[in-house]
């Protein structure tokens, strides 16, 4: 039986939410799994991974083979480093306190690019919301510049209404005058 790690699709129309699972090659894509590994929210910015690194290396090391998708998203969070450094120290090449050395560095490097990412993002949505507004506040400096003629008008219109008789017994006395 050959397992493959691969993401199994759940969420509603045009928002998709995808499970990462350990499942039999032949099974459907959203039908019979062996075990699931963790979450994939694409609906935000930037997307929320939520990986048991642990087992994913596990099944990695049972001879599980990732899909495309699978593969970078577990290349993203560390699994394919932990799997290869794993590799690493079955052989002899490396001692576990120096694999697992490595990975909290990679690990750590990661995050502050992640962080850094979110901060450039967050600056970006501030900026875009100062121009927004500055535009919006530009538009209606010229909508009130546009309807100050109009507001006299309507001020001469509204004297001359208060000037003009209220009977037509009135106009006529004034007309006679």
């Amino acid at each position: 039986m050959s397992v493959k790690i691969r993401l199994q699709r759940h969420g509603k129309k045009g928002k998709p939410f995808y499970w990462i699972v350990a499942a039999d090659a032949r099974a459907k894509r959203d039908g019979k799994y062996l075990e699931k590994i963790g979450t994939y929210n694409p609906n935000v910015n930037p997307a929320v991974i939520d990986l048991n690194v642990d087992k994913a290396v596990e099944w990695l090391q049972k001879g599980a083979q990732p899909t495309d998708t699978a593969k970078n998203i577990l290349s993203y969070k560390g699994a394919m480093l932990k799997n290869h450094l794993a590799g690493g120290v079955r052989k002899g090449a490396l001692t576990e306190e120096q694999a697992e050395a490595k990975f909290t560095a990679w690990l750590e490097e990661k995050v502050a690019k992640v962080s850094n990412k979110e901060a450039g993002l967050s600056k970006a949505q501030s900026e875009a919301k100062a121009k927004a507004l500055a535009a919006e506040k530009l538009v209606n400096e010229a909508r009130i510049e546009a309807a100050k003629p109009v507001v006299e008008e309507v001020a001469e219109v509204e004297e001359a209404v208060e000037e003009a008789p209220e009977t037509i017994d009135e106009a006529q006395e004034k007309a006679a005058e």
